[in-house]
């Protein structure tokens, strides 16, 4: 192998490989630092801080097949990264951290590959795509998890012969109350069992069937795991009358047990290993290509796209600085007068721009609505986001006990909204409240998260801005369904006359 000529060879675009790193990281500076910062505060992440680490590592142990191939940059692969910032740029307008971080990792990866070519990307494949791993991303699964976890735990109670009474992710059985909330739901021991399941199965596997079937043997083994860890923890604190399995042995035992299971899944995979084909560093090193096809103008067009959505956000950023904020109060609809609250309940919608919590009355019913209204929005002041919620878990007096969609006649429209049933302590007898969430977003209503996202950001494209809120009423479950149809009928017509002027106004 000609030593010279790999070396001059890499010189030049290696010197601009890590230019275009660097300056990718310049321009998505903020995004990367709020991903460092979910690393650091949530355990369920903490393990992100190894995949750079590791990819280097990997591409580190292909430099012998790496040193005799000659990078040539591609214009073509280099669109791609316009898709990427372009993903960038409508997560930011969204106030949309998935988004914006698969989008900073995918400009890193489509940077490597347009400046090295398609030759030299293949050998480094899977470090390129491994780094997707950094991407904090899983909270989505929680509810369906939690549920999942809740209805095995019960069902499995019930076929050991206690009696359980549900409701929601809360249960009772003889010895006491227990209730799953997002510690229970596995979601920690799935993201780790598949990101270490993935680079077991790359080291110790050559065949791409192999490598799939190890997969999803580490993305199914740890679901169910978490099944019979939710039931065990429940019977051992059963069966000790509750001396056991509670607090943090309850945490302890977990991930004892978790480790126990990713140590079996590893020896079960290591028998079937295949032997490592050693790579060696002989071959014909391909001759620079000095003189036919610059690199520059590409390189150029990667930096280029690479700030073109930043770029793009700054411009619309600035146009909406000056937005008035909603002032309220919410004027009462016709028939209905302004009580006091009736109930302690208060959702958990952080840093609104502005909230009102109000409450109606009419003929001895009574209604209740809670407004949190959001403008300029960024990742620590937005609507949507997994901890605006109308309960907290770890709620000691409130809980959800149902959830599920419905159709409501809003402003002369049907419109599908979130009904929930939340059942509170606050007082010896228990009471339960009837309540339906939607969104409003410059003049649409939507009770889809996904889609408030999507129409924040095309508002905010049209230059209408990002006003949106959260809307919640509700009323005792006993008379809700009088009382809501024809207090939100009244309601939307209103709300929907303030929030469009407050919108106009900006």
């Amino acid at each position: 192998m000609n030593t010279a000529n790999s070396a001059h060879g890499w010189r030049d675009p290696g010197i601009a490989l890590f230019v275009l790193l660097a300056w990718t990281l310049y321009w998505y500076a903020d995004t990367l630092a709020a991903m460092v910062a979910i690393w650091a505060r949530s355990d369920t992440y903490a393990h992100a801080f190894l995949v750079f680490p590791i990819s280097l590592w990997l591409i580190w142990q292909k430099r012998h097949e790496l040193s005799i191939q000659t990078p040539k940059p591609s214009w073509r692969l280099a669109l791609l990264i316009g898709a990427s910032a372009t993903l960038w740029l409508v997560g930011e307008l969204a106030s949309a951290n998935a988004p914006t971080q698969l989008a900073l990792i995918a400009t890193l990866v489509l940077t490597v590959v347009a400046s090295t070519g398609q030759a030299i990307s293949k050998k480094i494949l899977f470090p390129l795509a491994f780094l997707f791993f950094s991407v904090p991303i899983g909270d989505f699964m929680l509810p369906q998890l939690m549920e999942w976890t809740a209805s095995f735990t019960v069902f499995a109670l019930r076929l050991s012969g206690i009696p359980v009474y549900r409701e929601g992710l809360q249960f009772v059985i003889p010895s006491g109350n227990w209730s799953v909330v997002e510690a229970c739901s596995g979601v920690r021991y799935i993201i780790a069992s598949l990101t270490v399941g993935l680079l077991f199965a790359y080291l110790n596997f050559q065949s791409t069937k192999k490598r799939l079937v190890f997969t999803l043997f580490s993305l199914l083994v740890p679901v169910l795991a978490n099944w019979l860890r939710a039931y065990m923890i429940v019977m051992l604190g059963h069966l000790s009358n509750n001396r056991l399995a509670a607090g943090v042995d309850h945490l302890i035992y977990g991930w004892l047990f978790f480790g126990l299971v990713i140590t079996v899944m590893f020896w079960i995979g290591s028998r079937w290993s295949d032997p490592v084909i050693e790579a060696g560093c002989s071959g014909t090193q391909q001759p620079p290509q000095v003189g036919k096809n610059t690199p520059w103008p590409t390189w150029g067009l990667i930096a280029l796209l690479t700030a073109s959505g930043p770029l793009a956000y700054r411009v619309i950023d600035a146009q909406e600085r000056n937005a008035a904020f909603f002032p309220g109060p919410l004027p009462a609809p016709t028939e209905w007068t302004a009580t006091p609250l009736f109930t302690s309940w208060n959702p958990t919608f952080g840093n609104p721009s502005t909230e009102m919590h109000s409450a109606f009355a009419r003929q001895g019913e009574v209604v209740g609505v809670y407004i949190a209204y959001y403008r300029n929005q960024d990742y620590d002041h937005k609507l949507i986001t997994s901890t605006n919620t109308l309960v907290r878990s770890s709620d000691p007096i409130w809980s959800i006990i149902d959830q599920r969609s419905r159709l409501v006649e809003l402003a002369n429209s049907v419109t599908r909204v979130r009904s929930s049933t939340l059942l509170g302590k606050e007082s010896p007898i228990p009471r339960r409240l009837t309540m339906w969430q939607w969104y409003w977003i410059n003049g649409k209503i939507t009770a889809s998260e996904f889609e408030a996202k999507w129409l924040t950001a095309l508002s905010r494209l049209q230059g209408h801005g990002d006003g949106s809120a959260a809307i919640v009423v509700y009323a005792p479950e006993e008379q809700a369904e009088q009382s809501l149809p024809v207090f939100t009928k009244g309601l939307a017509t209103e709300l929907d006359q303030l929030l469009n002027s407050r919108q106009a106004s900006r």
